[in-house]
């Protein structure tokens, strides 16, 4: 907490204590945990700015409030998950437990590059990339694979054009965070997510985001927990202020579906990925711990949140 201090008083030259002791009274007081306070930059906020923002501790109210506890496991689950959300996953998969070598190395030549992932992650975690090319013994790849806990086994979704020439190395992914009323699904916020060519684009592979507007255009450079910024791509050099989301007049009839599936857990955190036009969105996961993702001020100019929104739809 000392060192995120530090890291306040360097970038917007408050005292060190004064910003300690903010960051205390705000986590005892007004639900905001530390790297909260750093992110969505409080200590350049007035006290009513800092209350329109959303923040972890509220969203996870939020959450246990509203979801289910005998069907949280299914978003704890990837192979849980995609058995129930099959119907709108837009790839093929397999489950080692029960798919042998010979099913394994069909999968793997029929699309090439696949990806292995254990069933219950985070953060990207536990997910790795596989070329069919370099395996030379897929019984042995098999076992490869249940001994890393990798048993669930997925190809690599082909995204749209214009997220490709962002990153093409990376599938990057759009987080939708939205509520089911039990009628209507309703999106509370949108960010897009951009890979560094690895196997995930969440922040532990180096990834960043920018929030989207209603309309699916990006409200400014992208940022990450880390105090990256980033007016371009750092490969490709394609503009993050300029970004606009492919087929966004699509994405909430999407999500009217997906919302629907288990509406025993309303608030969701959905990653979907924008695919070539003729081809169905794809839903990657949900979270239904649904984390936030915020407007960051001294990045976009804006010095409000989206607390009110949430509020609206879900009442708290």
């Amino acid at each position: 907490m000392w060192q995120r201090a530090g890291e306040v008083r360097d970038q917007h030259g408050v005292a060190r204590p004064k910003v300690f002791a903010d960051m205390m009274w705000s986590a005892a007081f007004r639900e905001t945990p530390f790297q909260d306070y750093v992110d969505w930059d409080y200590a350049i906020l007035t006290r009513a700015e800092r209350e329109t923002f959303m923040t972890h501790a509220i969203s996870d109210q939020i959450a246990r409030r509203t979801a289910s506890p005998e069907h949280r496991g299914l978003f704890h689950d990837k192979i849980a998950f995609n058995e129930r959300f099959d119907a709108l996953l837009g790839r093929e998969w397999l489950d080692l437990r029960v798919a042998g070598p010979d099913e394994l190395q069909a999968f793997g030549e029929r699309h090439g590059t696949l990806f292995g992932k254990q069933p219950v992650s985070s953060a990207g975690l536990g997910v790795s990339r596989y070329s069919a090319a370099d395996v030379t013994d897929w019984r042995a790849f098999h076992a490869e694979l249940l001994e890393k806990g990798q048993p669930l086994v997925e190809e690599q979704l082909v995204q749209h054009p214009v997220l490709a020439a962002v990153c093409p190395g990376t599938v990057n992914t759009t987080r939708i965070t939205a509520f089911f009323d039990g009628t209507r699904t309703h999106i509370l916020s949108a960010a897009q997510k951009f890979g560094r060519g690895q196997a995930s684009d969440q922040q532990s592979f180096g990834g960043f985001y920018t929030m989207l507007d209603d309309h699916g255009h990006s409200r400014g450079r992208g940022y990450d927990s880390h105090h990256g910024l980033h007016e371009v791509h750092p490969e490709s050099g394609v503009s993050i202020p300029d970004f606009q989301l492919p087929r966004w007049d699509e994405v909430e009839g999407f999500m009217q579906e997906v919302g629907r599936v288990v509406p025993e857990v309303p608030y969701v955190g959905w990653d979907i990925v924008i695919t070539p036009d003729d081809r169905p969105l794809a839903l990657i996961e949900g979270n239904w711990g649904a984390g936030v993702y915020e407007n960051k001020p001294s990045v976009t100019g804006v010095r409000t949140g989206s607390r009110q929104r949430f509020r609206d739809v879900i009442g708290f």
